[in-house]
């Protein structure tokens, strides 16, 4: 865990829960695709950095969930790095108690409020700055997150954030993390499309070729879509629709599998919806997800 892997002579990437990139252009000074999931996760990062006499220049975010900024804070601390995201995710980075807000939906408990969820706050910068690298090319990748981005390097290199999910974690976790479900299936239709030297997603297999997961993680949003749907043949509300889900795929519920695919679940209705492919009806003082035509 935390082995640097070189890819070209550009381009490496730190193997680790949620793989990290490291370019460089002249050998001595670097950018990070992000940082990791904690402090613990930046001190490892740092080591690295000063066994290969690297000088960070900066930590390019590909999107504000705690496992991707979770080093921000203790990197840029050690080392007066800038710091850089996009959009709404620069948002959440500054402010990290709005990602269990986000999720939770309201002022979370204590059981949201760690490491996992919240990241430290860090300063941060956006794309467009002066000092932004203008090399890479940043390649909006919305759906998995707000305004989630990927980056192409000089050598063809693309660092794909969490746009895909192996095939592994969809067989244990079923549910991958979706905040726009139109948004996520448009984000995998461009991404096939794709031609790279390299793929390298932060949660699956590096390769040339990642057609084929692509199509995987495309099947798993039409099986889930599939399933929702099914289960509001009858009037039902959110709660009796997300249980249904647990049920049906044997997870297990905890206060945050509770948030996480409580969220998902949340966001395959609204899709539905917007696509009138689900109606809501009020009943009882509930709301009540219904299939149309029915």
């Amino acid at each position: 865990m935390y082995e640097l892997v070189k890819i070209s002579d550009c381009c490496y990437y730190i193997d680790c829960p949620a793989k990290i990139g490291v370019y460089t252009t002249d050998g001595e000074n670097v950018w990070l695709i992000d940082s990791g999931n904690d402090k613990s996760a930046g001190k490892k990062i740092k080591q690295i950095l000063d066994k290969n006499n690297w000088h960070l220049n900066g930590i390019l975010n590909t999107h504000s969930h705690a496992d991707h900024i979770g080093g921000n804070r203790y990197l840029q601390g050690q080392t007066g790095c800038r710091i850089y995201a996009g959009g709404v995710e620069a948002a959440f980075t500054k402010y990290p108690v709005l990602e269990p807000s986000f999720l939770y939906g309201g002022c979370p408990s204590r059981d949201l409020r760690h490491k996992f969820l919240m990241a430290q706050e860090s300063s941060v910068l956006d794309f467009s700055d002066e000092g932004f690298p203008k090399e890479i090319e940043v390649i909006s990748l919305p759906g998995h997150s707000f305004d989630m981005a990927g980056f192409r390097m000089l050598d063809g290199t693309v660092f794909l954030a969490d746009c895909l999910s192996s095939r592994a974690t969809l067989e244990k976790y079923a549910v991958p993390f979706i905040y726009d479900v139109g948004a996520y299936l448009d984000t995998l239709d461009r991404v096939e499309g794709m031609e790279a030297a390299v793929f390298v997603p932060s949660h699956a297999e590096v390769s040339g070729d990642i057609r084929e997961l692509v199509r995987y993680n495309r099947e798993k949003v039409h099986e889930i879509t599939g399933r929702v749907l099914s289960y509001c043949e009858e009037p039902a509300d959110f709660e009796t629709v997300l249980q249904k889900i647990f049920q049906g795929y044997g997870l297990v519920m905890n206060f945050e599998q509770y948030a996480l695919v409580g969220s998902t679940i949340r966001s395959f209705l609204a899709w539905l919806r917007d696509r009138e492919e689900l109606d809501v009806v009020f009943e009882d003082h509930r709301m009540l997800w219904q299939r149309t035509g029915r």
